[in-house]
């Protein structure tokens, strides 16, 4: 087989990969959520593929969520070279992307992406992560939850959890309120055979892995805390926290940006954003109150495993 009948071949079961991982989480979710079942809605870009979008709401569990799958090609635009910052005439990307926006503030919001873009017949890399908004932050709850992560990274190689979580709370980082969006989770970028220990096909395998992971990591966390009751004032605060999640996806976030310059689907792109949200202004939590608490938490460098229950 020639170099370049392998790439494509290779290219075409990365892409039928995830087709599949999407599949494989939507039905997973339904499971979990026990009430409200995913929407789908097949779309095409006019440059050059297309995608499928799957969405859920008002469920037990989930009051919005979705599943994106996306396999999109095309010259590369001037817009493009600056936003990725790299050179090419053609490129191709696919990949997953969730976002879960829970009914119960007790059950975190949880995010996770896969991808994989390709430039011309020669660059290409991998990207991802999962990562916890939790609306009250549990640091008993974090630690499981960046256990799990651990776990998996250390599988394939035992220094990606360390500088994936540092990656993540660089990342996931208001800077312009100075918090964190959540308690981060683990994010990476640009990885290939060139920078990092990982075959092209064991970092695909590492990037499934974490897909296939991911409704048993949100499922845990949402068992945690669901049966709590909710007052009034938490719901408030469920508002302005998914506020600030807002914030990030719009002002800082990398993968919205490309969506929308490459001529992405919007609708897609946004299926990030919460149901509802609030903005109060100057709001500040009372000293010592949960909310208070969960600010101060919202860190970066915070190591969470020192608080796992021995």
């Amino acid at each position: 087989m020639s170099n370049a009948s392998w790439k494509n071949e290779m290219k075409n079961k990365i892409e039928e990969s995830f087709r599949n991982l999407q599949k494989f989480i939507c039905s997973e979710l339904e499971n979990i959520d026990q009430k409200s079942l995913f929407k789908s809605d097949s779309w095409s870009r006019h440059d050059g593929g297309g995608g499928i979008t799957n969405t859920i709401s008002g469920g037990r569990i989930i009051e919005k969520g979705g599943v994106a799958f996306s396999s999109v090609y095309g010259p590369v635009t001037e817009e493009m070279k600056s936003q990725l910052a790299t050179k090419g005439n053609e490129f191709f990307a696919t990949g997953v992307s969730i976002v879960l926006h829970p009914q119960s503030v007790h059950v975190p919001i949880i995010h996770m992406n896969v991808r994989y873009f390709q430039m011309d017949q020669d660059v290409y890399w991998f990207g991802g992560g999962i990562d916890l908004t939790p609306h009250y932050v549990v640091p008993e709850n974090a630690a499981i939850f960046h256990n799990d992560l651990k776990k998996i990274c250390d599988h394939y190689n035992s220094g990606f959890y360390d500088k994936f979580k540092a990656w993540a709370d660089d990342y996931f980082f208001i800077g312009h309120r100075n918090e964190t969006r959540g308690i981060g989770g683990i994010f990476f970028d640009h990885i290939s055979h060139e920078n990092t220990s990982l075959q092209k096909e064991e970092i695909l395998d590492f990037c499934l892995m974490l897909g296939r992971s991911f409704t048993e990591i949100y499922n845990k966390q949402v068992n945690l805390r669901l049966d709590q009751p909710v007052t009034e004032d938490q719901r408030k605060w469920q508002q302005i926290r998914r506020g600030r999640y807002v914030e990030f996806n719009l002002v800082h976030d990398r993968g919205t940006k490309f969506g929308l310059v490459s001529g992405g689907r919007t609708e897609s792109i946004l299926l990030s954003m919460p149901p509802t949200s609030m903005w109060e202004y100057n709001f500040i939590p009372t000293v010592d109150s949960e909310e208070h608490k969960t600010l101060d938490l919202l860190k970066k460098g915070i190591n969470w495993l020192e608080f796992i229950d021995k």
